[in-house]
């Protein structure tokens, strides 16, 4: 009888008395009495976003003994649960270093994706264990599985602690120019400058020929890392005989990821008058991005008039429209992209219709906004971007009815968010982060440090942004909430863990928010040092309180 007290008694009794479910629970910090309600619901009476919240809750907390709880109630009720589930678990008996757990969990799942292969191998790398992440990583080979960016990261973490490279060296192994590329093509993707570096020296000993691969995986990587200097430098340095449009979009690519807007036109203009290579698609695209990011969008919109009247050879295709769609999407030309929509020559895709949306998004657009977001998501029903963007567009609004059905069509859909999260290399290994993250070894010093930062980024003119807090509560909790942004713990991380004046380099799976990234510019200023912040869409130099986006992103 004592188990099912606090679940009748906590059905409304009046009006103003409302019953919590286990997810809500579990978002208030009330872990025990969630599973509580999970101990009394019988069979069937628990789902996925049960399991998920509490899974959650307990990954946060590292709370093992309840964490083992929910496994076990999932075994004696029979459910079973989905590869995102069995992922969770994975990482719940990772995070509490039950690694032979987190294993069997592994081996018992019917259907393994990257996350599940991925999340073993990262944590097998970031506790010591080299071997076993290696051994791992070749059974996922075996297995047809399809690595991505990183797992790639936790793999090359795991070679450099076993210095295993150099063994391979010494045992024989001969790597010519196509090795040293495709590792440098690996690295560029994961952004990881220093072992980029390693290898770029590996390169020079060797005195390998010049070939026009290897130099080109180098721009890339260099541009890719957020060192435009040195890739610059490297593409200077290239004869022009051996400049491809490889080499070129490269380089142009890189300037346009960094909002440079102004160097990728004189690069395209270098690029034309020399007359030897000529422009492709690819060229096209980081041209236009490249004025989109620069608040260049007349000279955009120029360019892509010149493609379709046959000036570069290059007929503009979906992503090219796209672009163009985000360009005056971004200088808040909303109707005018609408109106440029409705005339594609196709119809327009997701893609497009994304960006559109966000621009509504960015300006408050509501009318137009809520038309694309509609149509986004019976064309996309599965993609939570699209509910996540309507129902921040609704929030920004104070439609807050709306927001609520929103979420409500979300979880009656099953459609799950992807979480954001930031990381930062430090002594070879990735440090990652989630928003108000309590699992990270040092995470009391963050926490404290970050109270501290936040004193002394107030007293430089830091005043917290809160229409990027999409919930209706009051000023307080929306400042707590931002503060727990997980860039911002990566950012504190960083200042702890290297030396004054070292350049601090963070990386987020996401799109930085306005809050964030004005934290980011009084923290250079305030702490004179050089951030590199790369999001999902772009990077943010940023030196002494000014981003090489413009603010414009």
């Amino acid at each position: 009888m004592k188990l099912l007290h606090r679940s009748f008694s906590s059905f409304p009794s009046s009006p103003l008395q409302t019953f919590l479910t286990i997810p809500q629970l579990c978002s208030n910090g009330r872990l025990q009495e969630a599973l509580l309600d999970m101990a009394v619901l019988g069979p069937n009476m628990l789902g996925f976003h049960d399991y998920d919240a509490l899974l959650n809750t307990c990954v946060n907390k590292r709370a093992l003994r309840e964490g083992q709880r929910v496994h076990t109630h999932m075994i004696k009720t029979s459910y079973f649960p989905p590869t995102y589930l069995r992922n969770r678990l994975l990482i719940f008996y990772g995070k509490c270093d039950r690694l032979a757990d987190a294993h069997k969990v592994l081996d018992e799942m019917p259907d393994k994706n990257v996350v599940s292969w991925t999340a073993m191998i990262s944590r097998y790398s970031q506790t010591g264990h080299s071997s076993e992440a290696l051994t791992l990583f070749a059974e996922m080979m075996r297995a047809d599985g399809k690595p991505n960016h990183f797992t790639f990261a936790s793999v090359l973490t795991s070679c450099s602690g076993l210095s295993v490279f150099q063994k391979l060296l010494s045992q024989g192994m001969s790597p010519n120019y196509v090795t040293y590329a495709s590792v440098l093509t690996a690295l560029s993707g994961l952004a990881l400058l220093d072992h980029g570096k390693q290898v770029h020296c590996h390169v020079l000993r060797r005195e390998l020929p010049f070939y026009a691969v290897l130099q080109n995986s180098l721009i890339d990587m260099y541009s890719k890392c957020g060192n435009l200097s040195y890739a610059r430098r490297l593409f200077d340095n290239m004869p022009e005989t051996e400049r491809t449009s490889v080499s070129w979009n490269a380089m142009l690519v890189g300037y346009s990821k960094h909002g440079l807007g102004k160097e990728v036109l004189e690069l395209f203009g270098l690029m034309r008058e020399g007359k030897r290579v000529k422009p492709d698609s690819v060229t096209l695209l980081a041209v236009l991005s490249g004025c989109s990011h620069g608040k260049m969008e007349d000279t955009g919109l120029s360019i892509f008039d010149g493609m379709i009247a046959g000036d570069y050879g290059v007929k503009p295709d979906t992503e090219h429209y796209g672009c163009i769609v985000d360009m005056l999407g971004r200088a808040g030309r909303i109707e005018e992209a609408f109106e440029f929509v409705k005339r594609m020559p196709s119809e327009p895709t997701a893609g497009v219709l994304g960006s559109l949306l966000g621009a509504c998004r960015l300006h408050v657009s509501v009318d137009i906004g809520e038309a694309v977001g509609r149509r986004l998501i019976e064309i996309e029903p599965e993609n939570a971007g699209n509910y996540v963007i309507l129902s921040n567009l609704y929030a920004s609004a104070g439609r807050w009815e709306d927001v609520n059905s929103l979420r409500a069509m979300m979880l009656r859909s099953a459609v799950t968010k992807e979480p954001g999260r930031s990381w930062i290399q430090h002594e070879q290994t990735l440090h990652y982060f989630h928003a108000n993250d309590r699992t990270h070894p040092r995470r009391e010093e963050v926490l404290a440090k970050l109270k501290e930062i936040l004193m002394k980024m107030k007293q430089a003119g830091y005043v917290p942004d809160h229409s990027c807090v999409l919930y209706d509560v009051d000023e307080e909790q929306k400042e707590r909430m931002l503060l727990g942004h997980s860039e911002k713990l990566a950012l504190t991380f960083g200042l702890i863990a290297t030396g004054d004046g070292i350049p601090i380099r963070v990386f987020k799976n996401l799109r930085i928010c306005v809050d964030c990234h004005n934290f980011a510019k009084i923290f250079s200023k305030v702490f004179e040092r050089e951030v590199s912040l790369r999001d999902k869409n772009r990077f943010h130099q940023i030196v002494g309180g000014v981003c090489s986006c413009g603010d414009y992103w």
